[in-house]
């Protein structure tokens, strides 16, 4: 009877294992599964958190801290995205800071999770970080490039941070994929066929 306890316990330890988060928001610290074992820390302050509320969404928020901006979406099960969240997101950045170009620079994917660097106006760069599951998208834009190249680190042991670091002061990242959904359709009821 033992044997079989202990191997359910085993399976359950397992299973917990697997269905962490990705991504979760915990005291003055975000947090970042790497694996099933090990997670990357990431401290903040200077934290401006914003519920947002659609019918499609079961928990979104934004939040601002520091050089991050980061837009946090669960939707419901029976919800879907009406093209691809990340450019939806892409698309409303631009327009939020008003940007005439965004040129790629870099863009790397490991599991979950896509870095993406972007000049902006041959002005400067912005790092976007996006990690998905199933019904919820984090998309993270850093100004700074610390969340970026460190979190980046965990996955790419070698990776080099090769884009120029430069304050940027002048643009205001608040905006929401969840805020502008009634307008813009990003997300809605699944349709039965």
């Amino acid at each position: 009877m033992g044997m079989i306890i202990d191997a359910f316990d085993s399976f359950f330890k397992t299973i917990k294992k697997l269905s962490r988060p990705y991504f979760s928001l915990e005291e003055n610290e975000l947090k970042f599964k790497i694996d099933s074992d090990t997670f990357y820390i990431f401290p903040i302050t200077n934290i401006e958190t914003k519920t947002r509320y659609d019918s499609y969404v079961l928990e979104a928020y934004t939040l601002k801290a520091d050089n991050l901006h980061v837009e946090y979406i669960h939707t419901a099960d029976d919800i879907s995205w009406n093209g691809q969240a990340l450019s939806f997101f892409k698309d409303l950045l631009k327009e939020s800071i008003k940007a005439k170009s965004m040129e790629l620079l870099e863009q790397k994917e490991f599991g979950h999770y896509e870095f993406l660097v972007y000049k902006i106006d041959n002005n400067f760069t912005l790092n976007i970080i996006y990690i998905y599951e199933v019904n919820k998208e984090v998309f993270i834009v850093d100004t700074k490039g610390e969340l970026y190249e460190n979190l980046l680190k965990n996955f790419d042991k070698t990776y080099e941070y090769n884009f120029e670091r430069k304050e940027i002061n002048s643009i205001d990242l608040n905006f929401s994929l969840v805020k502008n959904n009634t307008m813009k359709s990003y997300f809605a009821l699944q349709s039965g066929d």
